[in-house]
């Protein structure tokens, strides 16, 4: 066996088929060849280390541009060329490229196509191109091989090989214009070709020492990152790190991290103000730009030029004068494969955005995932944390929670508020902490003296059982203390919690019962030695007991409950600790009897879901009101007697609400024989603007059940009535004094409804809209126009409908033709045209003998033309009566 000379030993060492064979030849080796042996590996370990300090030393980044400059200006100088550039081959990018200056000095890339000029022909092909008229050869491309504001003439295009390849260039070398005005010749080529091989090896190794030298530092700064990355929680923290860490490892200007909002589908970070230490936070959407675009389809973007980018938007450079050049910007992913955000790098320091770059970056990124997913899972379990303490706070029922042996651990406001604290008192502010540190470790059974609440906690504890108790009764007392504080002379309370005796309601004790209490720590407790002296004479009084107070010193608090005790389930299925939920309804109870005087179970159900301000606090809405009234109510009940007349009006007004019921009417009131319906509220309608709809359904309902209820009375005198409808905002609430509140709605809309239920006797309707109720269901309905009124106390004229039927029933040709002539009539009143009205109204009238609004019209008409309206008249009709 034998080794080549020095400087392969070691190559042909690494070769598979010479594994192990240095072993068997070093020991038939004599001395001097063993020490010549040993000669060329030192030799080549020697290279190896100085190689080595030149991968490590900076200054390598910046060799190979000092080599080309050189090269270049030297290669020019041999073959008297006027302008030489070497342009390096980017195979990965189908790019050549070179570093010049601009005009302001700074250092600039330029990347050219590798399919397109001159150029590209000697980059894809390896043929060399001598042209003395460059312009008019058949590859020429002047965006390409001619530089911006010079002129060819002569061009001498070679390329360079790399040592492994002759097929391969690493380089092209363009030289135009020879000096002399003359052609390059092939002396100059062959001139060129005596050190194009070094060359290209020299380029060759630069490059491939870049490349390890910038992988030895990418993984480096990536060992670096990925530490800095597990060293915090926080979130805005870990944003402002990885956006550093991602800044120095790949050599960029700026590096911003964009989380990814799937419920807005908006991309946000924070980034620095001017001072460098406030955070500000930016959102875009997830879909629009470079970021947007790698959010949206998952894929990396490697930019070049961003100005050639359509998805780029220069509008912030524009504003900032900042020059965007590259960019790259690749997907972060959670441990679950999920996009969370978006990594996106501005501006390499040097050269262009690599392949070598995006690996990295997609290693930096797959930490800075897992670095992500940690601090945003602690911000969801610190933010879960507070949320469900402020959900604790802001729940209105009652809710104690408590460990294995049913001692208390938290106990929100409503439940101090039911047992008396109060928690919103400016003198006693600090009550509520006071309250839940007495009671916090306290048996819950103690403090909230309910009827078996032992039992049935225990139970739940022990077996996992689940109880529900409605109705139960609570009773609890106050002890009020005024203290003076010392520092600023103000009067301050305290109180304290007091459980009765479970054995004699008219004795308390303090903060419950517990016999481990001793005579010292009750008077701490209660604050007043000079009353608690009084009763260590009494037979009451016990040295180790709980000292009792009379009733008579206690403010006595009763509740009306629904319990609800429940286990608290550990992951694993085990029981952790009790939930007793108290609901307070003691004022429900109040509330829904009042509310089922004018709503239906259902509605009063959701209004008492949404707290009694649904009803109780005034409020401004867009409703509807329906008025309904007997018609001669006199006349029908003056020949029966009391009883039989409540009995037919219950009668008469059962059908009538349960018309009003069933569209979501909210029951007003009753007046004498009249009937107020609100549509809207309470609580708003779905959709809220059908209030209008609802209204007019429930008094075409009202017509078809009169008609039933007329017909069950064979023989007797028929009901009619008279509906007036009209929609606006109202305010409504519970109003009256406070022995007696009724819920009802005040305003214009009211009235007007109410005297459309009085005009229904002049014109000789049973249903009269307004306009305002017409313009919301206009689609869904047949109407007359009957008039256009100024109503007693309002100088607003107002529009007003004869409501006939829903327009998805048929209606017939007769009413239609009959429909259309007091149409006409009207057209030709409102115009003045008083004849013309006249005629119209005439073949109307044949047609209905009986009709009230043509005669109306008729007369007036008649009247008009004797003695014409004044020249200011609008057609709107004054009503001088309500």
């Amino acid at each position: 066996m034998t080794f080549s000379n020095t400087g392969s030993v070691l190559a042909t060492l690494t070769q598979v088929n010479f594994m192990g064979a240095l072993t068997s030849r070093v020991k038939s080796l004599p001395v001097p060849e063993l020490v010549c042996l040993l000669d060329f590996i030192t030799a080549e370990f020697q290279q190896f280390i100085r190689a080595m300090d030149l991968i490590n030393n900076e200054a390598l980044e910046s060799l190979l541009e000092q080599l080309l400059d050189a090269f270049t200006v030297k290669i020019g100088q041999i073959l008297q060329a006027d302008r030489t550039t070497i342009f390096l081959v980017d195979c990965n990018k189908k790019q050549l490229w070179h570093k010049t200056v601009d005009p302001l000095g700074e250092d600039l890339e330029v990347r050219l196509p590798m399919d397109a000029g001159i150029l590209g022909y000697v980059a894809t092909t390896g043929k060399s191109i001598n042209v003395a008229e460059a312009r008019s050869h058949e590859h020429f491309n002047s965006e390409v091989d001619e530089p911006p504001g010079y002129q060819i003439e002569t061009m001498l295009c070679m390329p360079i090989f790399s040592s492994k390849s002759q097929h391969e260039p690493v380089a092209v070398v363009r030289l135009l214009n020879k000096a002399g005005n003359i052609p390059f010749s092939e002396e100059d080529e062959q001139q060129f070709q005596a050190f194009a091989d070094s060359i290209g090896i020299i380029l060759e190794s630069c490059q491939s020492f870049y490349v390890v030298a910038r992988n030895q530092r990418g993984v480096a700064a990536l060992l670096r990152a990925t530490t800095t990355l597990g060293q915090s929680l926080d979130l805005e923290t870990t944003l402002r790190s990885v956006m550093d860490q991602a800044r120095d490892l790949m050599q960029a200007d700026r590096s911003t991290l964009f989380l990814l909002n799937r419920e807005t589908n908006e991309l946000w970070t924070k980034v620095a103000k001017a001072d460098g230490k406030t955070m500000m936070e930016i959102r875009i959407p997830a879909n629009k730009g470079i970021a947007g675009y790698v959010a949206s389809t998952g894929q990396p973007l490697n930019i070049t030029d961003a100005y050639d980018d359509p998805r780029f938007d220069p509008s912030t450079d524009q504003q900032t004068g900042y020059r965007t050049r590259t960019v790259l910007c690749m997907p972060v992913h959670n441990a679950k494969g999920e996009l969370i955000g978006v990594t996106q790098l501005i501006n390499k320091n040097q050269g262009t955005f690599t392949p070598s770059d995006e690996e990295f970056l997609r290693a930096f990124n797959s930490q800075a995932g897992m670095a992500l997913q940690n601090s945003q899972l602690f911000q969801n379990v610190m933010v879960e944390k507070q949320y469900q303490k402020d959900m604790l706070q802001s729940l209105s029922d009652a809710v104690i929670s408590t460990d294995l042996k049913g001692r208390v651990v938290t106990i929100n406001e409503a439940a101090l508020e039911l047992l008396g604290c109060p928690v919103n008192q400016a003198k006693s502010k600090h009550n509520p902490q006071i309250w839940e540190d007495k009671l916090v470790n306290r048996y819950v059974w103690e403090v909230v003296p309910i009827e078996n609440l032992q039992f049935r906690l225990e139970d739940s504890l022990n077996n996992a059982a689940r109880h529900y108790v409605p109705e139960q009764s609570l009773t609890v007392g106050l002890l009020v203390e005024k203290t003076l504080n010392s520092q600023q002379k103000e009067e301050e309370e305290s109180y304290i919690l007091a459980v009765p005796d479970r054995a004699d309601p008219n004795l308390y004790y303090a903060w419950g019962e517990n016999s481990a209490w001793t005579e010292e720590v009750a008077l701490a407790e209660l604050a007043n030695a000079q009353s608690l002296f009084s009763l260590r004479n009494s037979a009451l009084y016990h040295p180790y007991c709980p000292l009792p107070i009379p009733a008579s010193r206690i403010k006595v608090i009763e509740r009306s409950l629904n319990l609800t005790v429940n286990p608290l389930i550990n992951p694993e299925g085990g029981v952790r600790g009790g939930l007793v939920v108290l609901e307070d309804i003691s004022r429900e109870k109040r509330m829904k009897n009042t509310m089922y005087r004018y709503l239906t179970p259902g509605v009063v159900d959701k209004v008492m879901a949404l707290g009694e301000g649904a009803m109780m606090v005034g409020e401004r809405k867009e409703v509807t009101i329906l008025f309904s009234d007997i018609r001669g109510y006199t006349t029908l009940t003056e020949n029966l007697g009391a009883s039989k007349v409540v009995s037919l009006l219950n009668e008469y007004f059962e059908t009538m609400v349960e018309a009003v019921f069933h569209y979501e009417g909210t029951l007003d009131k009753f007046i004498g024989d009249a009937l107020m319906a609100v549509f809207g509220a309470p609580l708003p309608l779905n959709p809220p603007e059908s209030h209008g709809w609802m209204a007019v359904q429930s008094a075409l309902d009202m017509r078809r059940r009169l008609k039933e209820f007329n017909d069950s009375r064979p023989g007797e005198v028929p009901f009619r009535f008279g509906i007036g409808i009209s929609s606006g905002e109202v305010v409504s609430g519970n109003i009256g004094s406070q022995k007696r509140m009724d819920y009802t709605v005040i305003g214009d809309a009211v009235n007007l409804s109410s005297r459309l239920e009085q005009l229904t006797k002049e014109y000789g309707c049973d249903i009269i809209l307004s306009e305002f109720t017409y313009s919301l269901c206009r689609e869904g309905i047949w109407v007359r126009e009957l008039d256009k009124v100024r109503v007693k106390g309002n100088n607003q004229p107002v529009g007003i409908y004869e409501l006939l039927q829903n327009s998805s029933e048929p209606i017939d040709g007769e009413t239609l033709r009959f429909l259309e002539l007091y149409s006409n009539g009207r057209d030709a009143y409102i115009a003045r045209n008083f004849q013309k009205a006249i005629s119209y109204f005439e073949a109307a009238l044949a047609m209905r003998p009986s009709d009230r609004p043509v005669e109306v019209h008729l007369d007036r008409s008649l009247s008009y033309l004797e003695v014409p309206p004044p020249d200011d008249w609008d057609g709107v009709h004054t009503m001088t009566s309500k």
